[in-house]
């Protein structure tokens, strides 16, 4: 099997378990959005546009971490994580860069046990 199969199989699975969880597929954004809500236990009623982008930069840099390409930091003052990139990420085509994103979302889930 591929490595590019494998990767597919893994996300379906992945989809699937998270369709059982919420009752709808989820797409890389709508996960991101689910990791930065996870990494920050984020309390919400009603969350802004700004808030989102938020929570999915603080997503793409936790299941970055791992790999090196960035490191946490330090809380700002609203008790944000902020984080520092320690190398460039690499500059791929967009399915380069889906199958990358969804690679580092996979380990994440690997590591929380998911």
């Amino acid at each position: 099997m591929s490595a590019s199969n494998n990767l597919q199989q893994q996300w379906s699975i992945l989809e699937n378990k998270l369709m059982k969880r919420f009752g709808k597929k989820a797409n890389i954004e709508a996960i991101l959005f689910l990791i930065g809500i996870q990494e920050t236990n984020f309390q919400f009623s009603q969350i802004s546009k700004e808030q989102k982008q938020d929570l999915i930069h603080i997503a793409v840099c936790t299941i970055l971490a791992p790999s090196g390409y960035v490191c946490f930091e330090k809380f700002d003052e609203d008790n944000w994580p902020q984080f520092k990139q320690l190398k460039e990420i690499p500059d791929y085509f967009a399915a380069e860069q889906e199958d990358f994103l969804k690679e580092h979302i996979l380990h994440y889930f690997d590591k929380i046990g998911f």
